[in-house]
């Protein structure tokens, strides 16, 4: 009897209460060495430090920062060093936090909001004005919805919106509900926000498949030192993702090959009645709010059915999706899909050149931009070749079912380019499942993983985070506006009567797109390649080839401004001074007069001068 109660701990008890069992193993024996004792009491107010010293360091180095100085690499040019040394911190302090069994959930929690407030909050404390020129759009959309109390008339290109509707008509209620009057004060806020609100989702579908909290925990900052893609701001895609997110980790939790305890033996026979409404209810709000994210919905439901034991939870959820977009796109939807059906067709057997969409041109961009596209490629496929080694290596997590979350996106990618897109959102939608592969590679479960060994993948989080602010910061020369191109925007929509003609080299321009119903738009940049050679080799015939038959009532307005020449110059789509020479030609010539001017923007308007050549 003596001898048994003296023998190791059972295996299930020491799973289940390891930290119980260890304080009644170190009771019984001799005290600890000095030395343990005093690295774990240093590594455990090391994680306590880290955390709040990183951020202080962070928000001391946001205090001066040369923003008119970006270039190539946008913001990685102009953050000071204290502000790296406040990364690398904050992330040798997630480590040590992983490595100490004794560290509460919350501070874990912590440094993943702090992570998230130094990648995604940096901008919005850095920039006077919303970022990012879709951003933009999106709040002309919903300014106009509210105009017309739902679908906008003549809507043209914008259209599309009026068809998947959600996400601004949410943005609309909320809006009337608290008397605001535009989005745009919480919309710069919409990336720190969406990123932390993604966190429950994450953790939800990591502890659906495994126990160990330092696995579901390194998946969870895998995530977000990989997620470079930056389709987390303000805009319907946002919003769908967090919906597509949460159902598939409520998802999880009703599947076999979920980890967690099931002590109510009812939850065998399917899906609870209330939660599974609450599901569809999901799913019908990603149907009516985004084209895309439905279908990558449907194509991982359809990849998590394959099994024969999932298929009791994954087809209701599988079924309601399937009929509820066949509803709204043979209805609602039905102008757009019609419209585009061909090109689908057409896509659907050039599965190659939709792949090589995504691969952006570098040949005319700037270098610091080529390095750029080669970094995001780069992170990209070693984060998806180490989640193959860790499927190879770790054959525990092919029971898992993420392998097939993230395959699931593949087929769409070879169906449609989606405007050159398609394969970073196949990334962005993968990811999740591919980010808890790459943790259990390097992150290893079972009770004889070392202590210290979250320390070792610290170099290898370096990296990754490394390589995720060259595809998240090194274009923030173009994403950021200055108060004087708000302005210059402003002007041209508080001026432009309804069926004005409104120019411009690119769409980075602030709020242009206000009243959009009301305007004709012309981006000089995306016309055919004849259009843009005259612009190029004669400026003043290039533009006014667009603004024949404008009048004092339905005058035209060009606008030049300094994120346009900056995406011209990073792209190369035009040369750099093309701005310049057509204000040149421009300063002088018969029916062209520059009504706003500041340092960062210009405006001309244009009126058809008469054929005597007389005063228009």
């Amino acid at each position: 009897m003596t001898g048994a109660r003296e023998g190791p701990a059972d295996p299930a008890a020491t799973r289940v209460g390891s930290r119980t069992a260890g304080r009644d193993r170190a009771s019984s024996a001799a005290p600890p060495a000095p030395a343990p004792a005093r690295g774990a009491t240093v590594r455990h107010w090391s994680v306590r430090a880290a955390l709040p010293l990183s951020l202080v360091l962070w928000l001391l180095s946001l205090r001066a920062v040369p923003l008119d100085r970006m270039g190539d690499l946008g913001l990685l040019q102009v953050l000071p060093p204290l502000f790296w040394i406040a990364a690398a911190l904050l992330t040798l302090g997630f480590c040590l936090a992983l490595s100490d069994r004794r560290t509460h959930s919350a501070w874990l929690t912590g440094y993943v909001f702090g992570l998230i407030a130094l990648l995604h909050a940096t901008p919005t404390l850095l920039y006077p004005t919303l970022r990012y020129s879709w951003a933009w759009k999106h709040l002309a959309v919903i300014d106009a919805m509210l105009r017309h109390g739902g679908e906008v008339p003549n809507a043209d290109k914008f259209s599309i919106y009026n068809d998947w509707p959600g996400f601004f008509q949410l943005n609309a209620l909320f809006l009337r509900a608290t008397g605001l009057d535009s989005a745009v004060g919480y919309a710069a806020w919409a990336p720190a926000f969406a990123n932390a609100l993604l966190l429950a989702p994450l953790l939800l579908l990591y502890r659906s498949v495994t126990r160990d909290r330092r696995l579901a925990w390194g998946a969870v900052w895998t995530f977000y030192v990989c997620s470079w893609v930056g389709q987390d701001y303000f805009a319907p895609q946002t919003f769908a993702f967090l919906l597509f997110m949460t159902v598939i980790a409520v998802l999880f939790r009703q599947l076999p090959t979920s980890a967690l305890p099931r002590p109510d033996p009812r939850r065998r026979k399917g899906w609870p009645p209330a939660l599974l409404a609450g599901v569809v209810v999901l799913v019908a709000a990603i149907v009516v709010s985004h084209p895309l994210t439905p279908l990558m919905l449907i194509s991982a439901l359809v990849a998590l059915s394959l099994p024969r034991r999932n298929r009791r939870a994954a087809l209701p959820v599988l079924a309601a999706a399937v009929v509820l977009t066949a509803l709204w796109d043979t209805t609602v939807a039905r102008s757009y899909i019609s419209v585009h059906i061909t090109n689908l067709v057409r896509s659907l057997v050039q599965p190659d050149e939709n792949l090589a969409s995504g691969l952006a041109s570098t040949g005319n961009a700037a270098p610091g931009q080529i390095l750029l596209s080669w970094v995001d490629r780069g992170l990209s496929a070693a984060v998806i070749v180490l989640a193959v080694a860790a499927f190879v290596v770790r054959p525990w997590t092919r029971r898992t079912g993420l392998p097939l979350l993230a395959v699931a996106p593949i087929p769409l990618l070879a169906a449609n380019a989606y405007g050159g897109e398609m394969l970073f959102r196949a990334y962005l939608f993968a990811l999740p499942a591919v980010a808890f592969l790459v943790a259990a590679l390097l992150l290893p479960s079972g009770a004889r993983q070392h202590a210290w060994r979250p320390l070792f993948v610290y170099p290898v989080f370096l990296a990754l985070l490394g390589g995720l602010v060259f595809g998240y910061y090194g274009k923030e020369a173009v994403n950021r506006f200055t108060a004087d191109e708000v302005a210059a925007a402003r002007y041209v929509t508080d001026h432009a009567p309804p069926g004005a003609t409104i120019v411009t080299l690119t769409s980075d321009v602030p709020g242009l797109d206000l009243n959009y119903e009301e305007h004709r738009r012309i981006q000089l940049a995306h016309q055919s390649t004849k259009d843009t050679e005259r612009l190029v080799r004669h400026p003043l015939a290039g533009v006014t080839a667009f603004l024949y038959g404008s009048t004092e009532q339905r005058p035209a307005y060009i606008v030049l401004s300094r994120a346009q020449d900056m995406n011209n110059y990073l792209s190369g789509t035009l040369p750099a001074d093309i701005s310049a020479r057509m204000q040149a030609a421009m300063a002088n010539a018969p029916g062209f007069t520059r009504v706003y001017a500041d340092e960062h923007a210009v405006v001309y308007r244009y009126v058809t001068p008469p054929p005597d050549g007389g005063t228009p």
